[in-house]
């Protein structure tokens, strides 16, 4: 089902259309993994705590980053539903920064959500709840969904699409890191979004979120390309210091980039030249999560 949220939650619906037509020239855009703004079993200062709700520290230092990102539209990654999607909102009202619109998808896990905060109205927001895959002869639902906002900016439509793929971890011994899996989720986001979005030299829509796998992997590639044909292009994102990696796995002292912003050719062509920015300008830039906040700019 899909949450819709203006200036407070309305309830749940499937469709929320508004006919307005934006006049902002240039929409800043990002994404961000919040790793797990929900309730769960965790460590809390070397203590273990059962059923516990992230830490007001790495609440803060969320917030913190996302300040300093100051994107018109915010794509977000493991929250953990629509109270704590509107704690966040309430949250960030506070400290001055105001999304107003707001959409979350609750979808197969309902632990982790995608979600979206805004400050310009979309047109409608919609929940792909069930998206299809087949893996080794089984029949498979991607598990976080597939979430859709159509804008429309000085008169140019262009969609969002929100993805979070299986992550790594799996118990099944043939897929010991869930790449097969993952790659099947990919494959089913893409048809999905190639049914609506047929001529990607023309239609305008990004893909955004955690992929959990890197640019070379086959996850990435079945939404870049099919046959041949591009299908979107990869938003090439530093940091101020000229690193590209977004996920930080502490266990193993790890870096990767894992999130990405993916543009259809069309939509490309609005990329503003040096907008692809990696947040780490803020000392919170790691405090509340183990990603790193991505942005773009798109000029109308």
């Amino acid at each position: 089902m899909l949450s819709v949220v203006l200036n407070r939650f309305l309830g749940t619906v499937v469709l929320f259309i508004l006919p307005l037509t934006l006049g902002a020239e240039t929409v800043r855009l990002a994404t961000f993994n919040l790793q797990n703004y929900l309730v769960m079993d965790r460590s809390v200062d070397g203590h273990w705590r059962e059923e516990y709700p992230k830490p007001e520290a790495e609440k803060a230092a969320l917030r913190e980053v996302i300040r300093a990102a100051d994107a018109d539209v915010l794509a977000l990654q493991e929250i953990g539903g629509p109270a704590f999607l509107e704690e966040l909102q309430r949250d960030l009202k506070a400290e001055g920064l105001d999304y107003p619109h707001a959409a979350i998808l609750e979808g197969p896990d309902t632990v982790r959500m995608c979600a979206v905060l805004s400050r310009l109205p979309f047109r409608r927001a919609l929940a792909h709840e069930t998206v299809d895959y087949t893996l080794k002869g089984e029949a498979g639902q991607v598990r976080r969904g597939l979430l859709e906002l159509n804008f429309r900016t000085d008169g140019v439509e262009w969609a969002l699409f929100v993805v979070h793929l299986k992550s790594r971890w799996t118990v099944r011994e043939d897929d010991p890191t869930a790449a097969r899996e993952r790659t099947a989720e990919a494959q089913a986001c893409r048809d999905f979004i190639r049914a609506q979005f047929a001529d990607p030299e023309s239609d305008n829509y990004l893909i955004v979120g955690d992929f959990n796998d890197l640019r070379d992997t086959a996850p990435l590639r079945r939404f870049l390309e099919v046959s041949g044909r591009e299908l979107s292009r990869m938003a090439e994102a530093v940091d101020s210091r000229d690193e590209a990696w977004t996920f930080h796995y502490r266990k193993r002292d790890i870096y990767e980039r894992v999130d990405f912003v993916l543009l259809s050719p069309a939509l490309d062509k609005r990329l503003v030249p040096g907008s692809a920015k990696i947040v780490d300008i803020v000392p919170a830039s790691l405090t509340g999560s183990d990603h790193r906040l991505v942005s773009v700019e798109l000029e109308f």
